[in-house]
């Protein structure tokens, strides 16, 4: 399946999602819409690894579907492809042992700055609660299925997982629409069904807008 068939079916996945719920009642009628982007790296005050580089801006579409509340918590699902493109390099050739097969060209290949491009369908589960009008605080955790196009030292090439969690806040700037500010710590790895698997760990920034549909 090429790139562009993928994203293709991650958009009509979610419009499919979309109409479907229009047409129900009942606690999973879809909320709101919104947009997220996120710039997240793996050379940060948390994460810090000499042997390679890793940069990624993450374009998210989101519907946000009510599920609740626990004790003062709003609980929202959130159904949300995204695209990452990716930045990478290594950067020390010795990851590569020389007792792997043709050493010397996988240190030549996994050393030349690559940009990659990672697709993903993604669950996420928020709780929600306002601290001062109009101002809530938000934590959501997520889980995605994903598949990446480009192979490295760290991780093979195809399907893999996407893990992160999210802590920011939402600012209702109207009735209808909210802006996002938050921050995020994640994971990529294939949880080894494919080897290598070191997988990528990184920190990052989010801003995200919402139009809510009720």
């Amino acid at each position: 399946m090429s790139k562009k068939q993928i994203l293709f079916f991650l958009i009509l996945a979610l419009t499919y999602t979309l109409n479907a719920q229009e047409k129900k009642k009942g606690i999973l009628n879809i909320k709101k819409v919104g947009f997220l982007y996120n710039n997240v790296n793996a050379k940060n005050f948390v994460f810090e690894d000499k042997d390679y580089t890793y940069s990624s801006n993450i374009l998210k579409l989101q519907a946000f579907y009510d599920l609740g509340k626990w004790k003062s918590f709003d609980i929202e699902l959130i159904v949300q492809p995204e695209i990452q493109v990716i930045k990478h390099q290594l950067l020390n050739e010795q990851f590569v042992l020389p007792s792997e097969n043709n050493y010397q060209d996988l240190r030549l290949e996994f050393t030349t700055p690559k940009t990659m491009h990672l697709y993903a369908f993604e669950l996420g589960f928020a709780l929600k609660r306002e601290i001062i009008k109009n101002l809530d605080f938000k934590a959501t955790i997520g889980l995605g299925l994903a598949t990446i196009d480009t192979r490295t030292e760290r991780l093979a090439k195809g399907f893999t997982f996407i893990e992160n969690g999210s802590l920011g806040f939402s600012y209702k700037t109207s009735k209808k629409t909210s802006l996002y500010l938050g921050s995020n710590i994640g994971h990529v790895s294939n949880f080894d069904t494919k080897t290598p698997n070191n997988g990528y760990s990184f920190l990052g920034l989010e801003i995200g807008v919402y139009y809510l549909l009720k």
